[in-house]
């Protein structure tokens, strides 16, 4: 979890393939519309957020009860997002990548294809509400090796597994 260009499907992707579980991109849940309203530098209001959250959670739990382990590339930026998904009774954890501004700044320029324009980088920040403290969240930091991300987070998931990288 974290804001846009912090490296969330990265590590998300990293981790289905190591863990391994499927990897499903949060973004995939958002309608056209929702979509567009970003894409043209307008941010999401809670109240366009919520149904994209529920559809999730259902998904979520759709999937786990079917047997499948899941790394979901999501920005749960408000605490009631993260809720939503804990109420569903699934055991979770959260990665929150955490960074400054300008460097995911830097990053989110330098990708291409994606709907998310920098522009909104500021209002994802404004929105976010602080997940350190919460006791199913791991915070790592996003200028860690992609490599040193995915043992920490596997550390976090799996006992035994490797966190000195």
């Amino acid at each position: 979890m974290g804001v846009s260009g912090s490296g969330k499907t990265t590590l998300a992707r990293a981790l289905a393939d190591t863990w391994p579980a499927t990897f499903l991109d949060a973004d995939d849940f958002h309608s056209a519309e929702a979509k567009a309203h970003m894409a043209s530098g307008q941010p999401l209001t809670d109240a366009m957020r919520q149904p994209w959250v529920e559809r999730i959670a259902s998904d979520l739990v759709r999937r786990v009860e079917a047997g499948e382990r899941i790394a979901l590339a999501f920005s749960g930026l408000r605490r009631r997002h993260r809720d939503a998904l804990r109420v569903t009774g699934l055991p979770l954890r959260f990665v929150y990548l955490q960074g400054e501004a300008r460097l995911i700044a830097a990053r989110m320029r330098a990708r291409s294809g994606h709907y998310m324009p920098v522009s909104l980088l500021d209002s994802q920040f404004a929105t976010l509400e602080d997940p350190r403290g919460e006791p199913d969240v791991v915070a790592l930091p996003v200028d860690l090796a992609p490599e040193a991300q995915l043992q920490r987070a596997l550390a976090t998931l799996v006992p035994g597994a490797r966190a000195d990288a």
